[in-house]
């Protein structure tokens, strides 16, 4: 039976990893004999990487937001009143932290298991074991939600296991589902043009996952999004 890394795969779980060590970690500080500093440190890391994740998601949906007004001035359509607006850093905006953070957090999840009063349940607790496991991707079913960004829906949703997902979207134009992306990280942006001013329309989403270059499992349940001109 394969075992499992405790390190995430993706930064998006890599994220997650870190804000769990460091709010769990504090209850055995004394008793692993973790310094201030060094827990200070492990805070910081989680907080300034998870910034980090939010502006490239962030960056990443403002280029799609261009990429779509530039092919719309290009080619033709509903005509826009202003300009894509580039996002502005969320507040508060934490201090910068030296560069290497999952190495350094590796480093000292290494010596924590190296110390005299580390235990499995104690690694248990703070996810930081692998676990075995079985793959089954027949049972796997997306959950999806969503955000907007400039007006424009991003589809929100986790990776886990699955190498990519499929999504499909119905833009009430009567066409039905169509195929919009395969896409391999979270989330995802929906660059299409949106709808004149003044009016909305709903948006359906639904995804599936796929592994090894196939769908598995189950489709999502629908997501409905209203978009706004």
């Amino acid at each position: 039976m394969p075992t499992s890394s405790y390190m995430p795969k993706d930064d998006s779980g890599k994220a997650d990893l870190l804000d769990h060590v460091a709010a769990t970690l504090p209850k055995y500080a004394a008793l692993l004999e973790i310094s201030a500093e060094d827990m200070a440190s492990l805070q910081a890391d989680a907080v300034a990487f998870r910034y980090g994740l939010n502006l490239h998601n962030y960056a990443q949906s403002y280029h799609h937001n261009c990429t779509a007004f530039k092919n719309q001035l290009r080619d033709g359509g509903t005509d826009a009143t202003l300009w894509p607006i580039p996002p502005l850093l969320p507040e508060p905006i934490p201090p910068i932290v030296k560069s290497g953070i999952i190495p350094r957090f590796s480093l000292f999840v290494t010596r924590l298991k190296a110390h005299k009063n580390y235990s499995p349940a104690i690694g248990q607790d703070l996810q930081i074991i692998g676990s075995a496991y079985i793959i089954d991707p027949s049972t796997w079913k997306l959950v999806l939600s969503s955000l907007l960004q400039a007006g424009h829906p991003t589809v929100v949703w986790t990776k886990g296991k699955a190498s990519a997902i499929e999504i499909l979207v119905d833009r009430n134009d009567g066409n039905g589902f169509v195929f919009l992306i395969i896409h391999t990280e979270p989330n995802t942006p929906d660059p299409a043009p949106l709808p004149p001013p003044g009016t909305s329309v709903v948006w359906k989403y639904k995804a599936i996952y796929r592994y090894h270059d196939e769908q598995v499992g189950e489709w999502s349940d629908v997501l409905s999004v209203v978009v706004g001109g």
